[in-house]
């Protein structure tokens, strides 16, 4: 008996943080729709009864009600899905060109203080520089705006791949780098087996970040040079007074940018099991 009682005391003692775990877990998540609806209904009100607070106006600002409707009109549309695939494409590759480059450049920065030295005074001077004032080079540049309108992503998302990456790399424990020289390692399998994961984890919250700025550089560009697109559309929407179309554009970038992002994170989970077993 008294070793039936120790088992089921140990088990209970092994299962009482994954029980405060869930329970944590379960708050976060009724927080989280808590605010959602409270949002909700605090724009239904300020839309419907017109509110003004001196520096913000309501009064022409759609209802949720009316923005549904919208999105519902816009789902009808024939070129809804040509908007959609249009603008996941151009961030498609702009991403993934922005990601090979930023993160094998990134590596080899934070690697060699030689390149660093060559690479890093211009990417600093180009890094400040808004998408937005981009444009009107990439149209020359490149032959058509389709080129130019990735050109534009793959600006956005380079940048906070690239630092990102480099952090990563400088905050290596230098203690490991030392013990791999000690054990006779060359430079190329320091570089692989202890900057690359090391890194890793760096690498992948530059991916995300770079995945939100790239579908905010996408919208940016096609509402300039796009003639399909999700930006293109909110843009259109806008000179043609649709208002309730234009929040319909933006819930659905915001949607498919917070996908796209918590997707990248949830791989870097999976790529970096011994980072989260240490964070826990």
């Amino acid at each position: 008996m008294n070793s039936l009682a120790d088992t089921q005391s140990i088990q209970s003692k092994a299962l009482r943080p994954f029980i405060t775990f869930s329970k944590a877990r379960v708050l976060s998540y009724l927080l989280s729709v808590v605010s959602i609806i409270s949002s909700i209904a605090f724009w239904q009100l300020a839309s419907q009864y017109q509110l003004n607070f001196g520096l913000v106006n309501f009064a022409n600002v759609p209802s949720p009600l009316e923005v549904v409707h919208s999105f519902v009109a816009f789902a009808e549309l024939d070129t809804a899905l040509a908007h959609v695939k249009a603008s996941i494409g151009r961030v498609l590759i702009g991403f993934f060109l922005a990601s090979v480059v930023g993160v094998i450049l990134g590596l080899l920065i934070g690697y060699s203080k030689t390149i660093a030295a060559i690479f890093m005074p211009p990417l600093e001077i180009l890094r400040p520089i808004p998408a937005v004032a981009w444009i009107p080079l990439a149209i020359l540049m490149f032959p058509s705006s389709e080129a130019s309108m990735i050109y534009i992503t793959f600006l956005g998302a380079l940048f906070p791949i690239l630092l990102n990456t480099i952090h990563g790399v400088e905050a290596v424990d230098q203690r490991l780098i030392a013990s791999a020289k000690s054990l006779g390692a060359g430079q190329f399998a320091i570089l692989r087996e202890v900057i690359i994961p090391g890194s890793l984890p760096s690498i992948t919250t530059g991916l995300a970040i770079g995945m939100g700025t790239c579908w905010f550089c996408l919208v940016t560009a096609e509402m300039i040079s796009g003639q399909l697109g999700i930006g293109y559309f909110t843009w259109e929407s806008f000179t043609l007074q649709n208002y309730a179309d234009i929040i319909v554009g933006m819930l659905l970038i915001g949607a498919l940018g917070m996908l796209s992002s918590a997707l990248l994170r949830y791989l870097g989970k999976k790529l970096t099991p011994w980072y989260q077993l240490r964070k826990a």
